[in-house]
């Protein structure tokens, strides 16, 4: 089933049009984004059932006009015909003490934004519509989850089903472009909660993508999955410090090319120089055998979209080409600033919110080898799975992710051993050019959200082969 374009932003595009050229009378550039998100959280635990609305959802307009200086934006979410002619007097007004407030300052200026013509009109496709589905029979199979997961072991003190859709709308309108675009995300989780004693741990496995309802299928089939990873993890011993020859599965990868290189090549940081990225252009980082790319149009998943928040069509970038760093991934007023082409990585948090450089779909290509012979190939170290958390520093290159846990490899074989928490460290070239063997399969994962430091939070998705390499695990 295709995904509707918001009645909302139907009804407002021809008022939207009407503001652009009212304000197209007084600025040289003009563009206006209208934003329609609305979604619903669905959790069931022994604790009991809730039912929320999502975090992202949003309803509203930023309109972007270059003030003869530099860019200024205003955000409202009341837009009416009888409102047009005050919205329009007061962005006037405030631009004009915007400019008179500039007067004796140093303030960065920008050219004018040069677009080439484009008109856009997209609707994706789920399986199962949100709205073919009433709440009462979600729920009712995230119960059956739950209820069957409880029944495989007494240690089992809970289970978690968590799933969300969001249905989303945008438009975007300029002097040259006339963009639309609807499409469906959804996510969930399953979170198991055992207790042996006074120890108690926990496993989880999430889901995503560019689906609906369907994703419920796909949860169910991993209950047993993630009740017996929580299990194991009772019997679980701290690592020994040190370097490992370790393999990493698709999300662990997905972890390292996010922090690694995901955040050290926004180049918004180039221009604020936070990136030491910027030194390594055109040179080696990384093993020959690793190939980056991130982009909307560079996979289907949870950041795909035909155009970004800024108007930019979607992107697809090699970041890194056999090692190589090639480039870096771009907003449209960070690109002017650096004389470089926009990647459409230009992303907001909300219409109430700045475009920062975000990453999208972000990802190491496949390689040849099989998960078979990587492992075989093992003398002493481990399987990395389950994702935690991540932190990076763009400065200086240095990566630490936290992971759920390790399974032991001694020459090739894994042993039954479970080592639990895992922190992975290191110095980011050093890690990515250890790498000697990346695996044919190949995965994405969109659960969760990234944010710029510890705000501006937008969904992404990463992932991509399995890969040995060396690191520090602590």
């Amino acid at each position: 089933m295709k995904a509707r374009l918001s009645p909302f932003l139907t009804e407002c595009k021809p008022i939207v049009k009407k503001l652009l050229q009212a304000l197209q009378k007084d600025f040289p550039y003009v563009s206006i984004l209208g934003t329609d998100t609305f979604g619903t959280s669905f959790r069931v635990q022994r604790a009991g059932v809730s039912v929320e609305d999502s975090m992202w959802n949003e309803r509203g307009f930023v309109v972007r006009v270059h003030n003869g200086i530099n860019y200024s934006e205003f955000s409202f979410n009341d837009l009416k015909e009888e409102t047009l002619s005050d919205i329009s007097a007061e962005i006037k007004a405030k631009i004009a003490a915007q400019i008179q407030e500039f007067k004796g300052l140093s303030v960065g200026s920008y050219p004018l934004i040069q677009e080439d013509a484009s008109e856009v009109s997209f609707c994706g496709e789920v399986r199962i519509h949100p709205s073919a589905v009433s709440t009462k029979d979600k729920l009712s199979r995230m119960q059956e989850m739950m209820n069957g997961a409880l029944k495989l072991s007494e240690e089992l003190v809970d289970f978690r089903v968590v799933y969300n859709e969001v249905e989303i709308s945008k438009i975007f309108v300029s002097s040259k472009k006339e963009l639309e675009q609807a499409y469906i995300i959804s996510e969930g989780s399953l979170f198991a909660i055992v207790r042996r004693g006074e120890k108690t741990k926990f496993d989880y496995s999430s889901y995503s993508g560019l689906k609906a309802v369907e994703l419920l299928d796909e949860m169910e089939a991993g209950v047993e999955e993630v009740v017996k990873g929580a299990l194991e993890l009772l019997d679980a011993e701290p690592v020994i410090p040190g370097e490992y020859e370790v393999i990493c599965t698709p999300k662990i990868t997905g972890l390292i090319v996010h922090e690694a290189f995901g955040h050290g090549v926004e180049m918004d940081m180039f221009v604020k120089n936070r990136a030491k990225a910027v030194e390594y252009l055109g040179k080696q980082v990384a093993s020959p055998l690793i190939t980056m790319r991130d982009g909307a149009a560079a996979a289907k998943d949870m950041s795909s979209y035909s155009f970004d928040d800024e108007g930019t069509l979607a992107g697809d970038t090699v970041i890194i080409k056999d090692g190589i760093l090639q480039t870096g991934i771009s907003d449209l007023l960070s690109a002017m600033k650096l004389g470089t082409k926009p990647t459409g990585n230009g992303k907001r948090q909300s219409f109430e919110r700045k475009a920062y450089t975000r990453m999208t779909n972000t990802f190491f290509i496949s390689g040849d080898n099989t998960f078979e012979e990587m492992l075989s190939t093992i003398k002493h170290g481990y399987l990395l799975d389950g994702m935690m958390s991540g932190m990076e520093d763009p400065k200086n290159w240095g990566i630490q992710c936290m992971l759920v846990k390790g399974r032991e490899i001694v020459d090739g074989a894994f042993t039954g051993k479970v080592v639990s928490p895992v922190i992975l460290t290191g110095y980011v070239p050093d890690l990515l050019n250890s790498i000697s063997m990346v695996s044919k399969d190949f995965e994405l994962y969109g659960a969760g959200f990234c944010g710029k430091g510890y705000k501006e939070y937008v969904k992404v998705s990463d992932g991509g082969p399995y890969i040995k390499a060396k690191a520090r695990l602590g």
